[in-house]
């Protein structure tokens, strides 16, 4: 179980403060998805980032609304290579997950699962590696992950 606060959620909520309301559920899935957005004033596009990923699993539920957010996952694979101008970070990970549930408030999210990470963040203000889901996280960032399952604390 991973709970955590990240200051640059405040930012993301200037980015989804007026997201309407969206639930879906899904069974089998698999597909990819790549975007690049920033600095139009609609919701999930006014902070810079950009975002590839190829994803395939078995259950994904998950609702949202405003800064509010829950998603429940299955088995699921996901790769991914991004970067965001809101924590001036890039990265570049790849999942293997057994199970999750998460939920956030703005910049607290709680998540609860069991999978294997590899990959690894570099950012302005921290670094965070992981390797089959045992890992670290140093800078604003504090934190310590063994198999899937970690604490994290975000000092600003």
């Amino acid at each position: 179980m991973a709970v955590t606060y990240d200051p640059s959620g405040i930012v993301e909520m200037i980015d989804t403060f007026d997201r309407p309301r969206k639930a879906f559920a899904k069974g089998t899935y698999a597909g990819t998805d790549k975007y690049a957005v920033g600095l139009e004033d609609k919701p999930g596009k006014r902070i810079p980032k950009a975002v590839a990923t190829a994803s395939a699993g078995v259950g994904h539920a998950g609702a949202e609304w405003s800064v509010f957010y829950a998603e429940a996952k299955g088995p699921n694979a996901i790769a991914e290579a991004g970067a965001s101008a809101a924590t001036l970070s890039a990265s570049v990970f790849a999942r293997a997950e057994l199970a999750s549930a998460s939920a956030a408030a703005g910049p607290l999210k709680a998540t609860v699962g069991l999978s294997a990470d590899i990959g690894v963040t570099v950012g302005a203000t921290h670094v965070e590696a992981k390797v089959l889901g045992c890992g670290f996280s140093v800078g604003r960032k504090m934190g310590v992950s063994l198999f899937g399952t970690g604490i994290e604390l975000n000092l600003w």
